[in-house]
């Protein structure tokens, strides 16, 4: 098994080493095979414990850690076992001392308001922190950007049967944590359910440990510079530049040191045709021209060809929901960078066209998830409640009769 992990996940190749193992007295090709093996994969481990990410314990070993779980139990024993909320209400779900480490988070709602998903905020503070270094609507955090449920699953994050949404995202804390949630609906929030498990440590974390962070953006509309199209590759699209990333769409915009991990994002379509032709660009540490530049929203989360129509989910990558190219329709899809998580040194800004070089008017929601240093910029403020509920917007162009 070790040199089946290894041949699937590591580096060199093992004809290098085999190679090399010529040049070793004693060492012949089924030994090399297992010592490269073994090396690897150790490697691997210890790099997957390193990101904090998703990494899964030794099992052989003892644990560090005193297991917790704090939850929605009825605190007299009985089975009254959620919370009702009401609007404008904010309750708080966790309140705890560290050094420790959220390792799951699961919810569920019994909320019957339209949009609920989009109406309640999730928040999450570390270490007494006035501004949250996590904010979004609860539905977007969990990938529900169309504020309508539907499953998917990845190594961090998915939604099971009957609205079950799950975080595995590792989140450490030295001091201090506290996760909110507020009702910003106009009717009360039924039957919230939460489990929250975590690890109590009994000695500090390491001084240069990065904190979780995810942050909420959208556009409704992205405005495209141009309606005058018809159809996909319109030679007055296809031939317009734009090296340098000029009014895409930000997934985040961020001030410090620390490593990018990935994006959830979901289309609404105000025009006809193809909505994925933008290349996702990346701007380390204050670039003006993007290093890190793709060829495609849908090859960004790692599919092609307007991924056939059909949805998919993976551990990493994968679009859950797919709609037809035309107006009205909607889109979910995410990449996560868990293989090789993006450092930055001193600021990250996280963007990608919506159209080639901008030229489409969609809508788009999407949260960023990060790791950082703290202490941590204000994220961006929300939009209010009523604008972040999924609308067509008037734009004009292909499919769209507004102006």
């Amino acid at each position: 098994m070790a040199i089946a992990l290894a041949e699937r996940f590591c580096a060199p190749p093992i004809n290098v080493m085999l190679a090399a193992s010529r040049d070793q007295p004693g060492m012949g090709e089924a030994m090399m095979r297992w010592v490269w093996a073994f090396a690897c994969v150790l490697g691997f481990v210890s790099a997957a414990h390193a990101e904090g990410l998703a990494a899964r314990p030794d099992l052989t070993r003892p644990m560090d850690y005193g297991f917790r779980h704090t939850s929605s139990a009825d605190p007299t024993g009985a089975n009254r076992d959620s919370l009702k909320v009401a609007p404008g209400e904010t309750v708080t779900l966790f309140d705890d001392d560290g050094p420790g480490a959220i390792s799951h988070i699961w919810f569920t709602f019994g909320d019957r308001e339209t949009y609920h998903l989009k109406r309640i905020v999730l928040r999450i503070y570390w270490d007494g922190e006035a501004t949250p270094s996590v904010e979004a609507p609860v539905g977007d955090f969990f990938g529900l950007g169309l504020g309508e449920y539907h499953n998917w699953q990845s190594e961090v994050l998915s939604v099971g049967s009957a609205r079950s949404m799950n975080s595995f995202f590792q989140m450490p804390f030295q001091r201090h944590a506290r996760i909110t949630m507020t009702n910003e609906g106009r009717e009360p929030m039924g039957d919230l359910y939460y489990n929250i498990d975590w690890r109590r440590y009994d000695h500090p974390l390491p001084k240069d440990t990065y904190y979780f962070h995810a942050q909420y953006n959208q556009s409704q509309p992205n405005r495209g510079w141009t309606n005058d199209w018809r159809v996909d590759g319109d030679p007055l699209v296809n031939t317009k530049p734009n090296p340098d990333g000029a009014d895409n769409y930000v997934f985040a915009e961020i001030t410090g040191k620390g490593h990018f991990v990935g994006v959830t994002m979901s289309v609404l379509q105000n025009q006809d045709e193809w909505w994925g032709e933008g290349d996702d660009m990346f701007f380390v540490d204050g670039e003006k021209v993007p290093s890190l530049k793709g060829t495609g929203a849908e090859d960004y989360v790692l599919g092609a060809h307007d991924f056939g129509g059909v949805p998919f989910s993976y551990g990493l990558y994968g679009a859950p929901v797919v709609g037809e190219e035309k107006a009205g329709s909607r889109s979910s899809v995410y990449r996560f960078h868990l293989e090789a998580p993006i450092p930055f040194q001193k600021s990250f800004k996280a963007t990608i066209e919506h159209g080639h070089a901008n030229h489409r008017s969609d809508n788009y929601y999407s949260v960023a998830y990060w790791y950082q240093a703290e202490p941590h910029a204000a994220l961006k403020p929300l939009s209010p409640v009523e604008q972040r509920l999924p609308a067509m917007q008037a734009t004009g162009g292909p499919g769209n009769s507004g102006k």
